[in-house]
């Protein structure tokens, strides 16, 4: 079936991400994304083509179930992704990346916090378990940029649902991961320069005003407080809340 008509009623518009949800014929709800050569279409849930490899919602759930039973009967050490395992895992995780990207432009952050999650389960697995250096370490490449996804849908997340200081702190935690990939690869140089890094730190500049005025004087009381009482521990925690604030 020729689908010029389909592609003439939604045309492709340069350096956007176009994307839609649309009614399915089973009654399931469609993910879409127009690119230049045509449309994408996805399921919101389970993997974005619908398929369900060996009978599991995912390669990666099959492949963690296969690691359960490895280390249940006691036999993990010796449990391994082979290579075209690892490439067929590669090649999943990329549909799960078209999805979470369509689904941050139409602010369905949870669905980008549980793809990202996600994806970051499949490099944590192909380091632990593949075979070859290579497919050990391929994809780490990735997960400074899958991290600052991830935490910067849960901070778009919480700041929808009013939770300001909740966003801060998942930015905060995407920081701390971001600090611990770059020194635990041994370029911890890197973590300044990296642009995840900037981007959650411009978005956790543009969210700190908007905390209470008072937040800072109440803080700096109970500090006070704590000091007197000679609570030096809990002195400490709200030291460090304070300098937060200010950063």
């Amino acid at each position: 079936m020729d689908l010029t008509p389909f592609l003439n009623a939604w045309p492709y518009t340069p350096g956007k991400i176009n994307a839609r949800i649309v009614p399915g014929e089973d009654g399931e709800p469609r993910l879409q994304v127009r690119v230049d050569l045509g449309i994408l279409q996805m399921h919101l849930t389970g993997r974005p083509d619908g398929q369900r490899p060996n009978d599991h919602a995912s390669l990666l759930e099959y492949f963690e179930a296969q690691l359960d039973e490895a280390e249940a009967s006691g036999e993990a050490d010796g449990f391994r992704l082979s290579p075209d395992d690892c490439r067929a895992l590669r090649e999943e995780a990329v549909q799960y990346y078209h999805r979470y990207i369509a689904l941050l432009a139409l602010d369905e952050f949870e669905g980008v916090i549980r793809d990202t999650t996600r994806n970051l389960r499949v490099l944590d697995l192909c380091k632990a378990r593949a075979q070859t250096e290579g497919d050990r370490t391929v994809l780490e490449q990735f997960r400074p940029y899958i991290t600052m996804m991830r935490a910067r849908a849960i901070a778009a997340q919480a700041l929808r649902d009013n939770e300001t200081k909740a966003a801060i702190h998942a930015i905060d935690e995407g920081l701390d991961a971001l600090n611990r990939h770059f020194t635990d690869t041994g370029k911890p140089h890197l973590f300044e320069q990296s642009n995840e890094v900037q981007l959650l730190r411009g978005m956790r500049d543009t969210i700190v005003p908007k905390l209470p005025v008072s937040q800072q004087s109440e803080l700096r009381q109970r500090l006070a407080k704590a000091l007197e009482q000679e609570n030096y521990e809990l002195a400490a925690i709200l030291r460090d809340e304070l300098r937060q604030l200010k950063d």
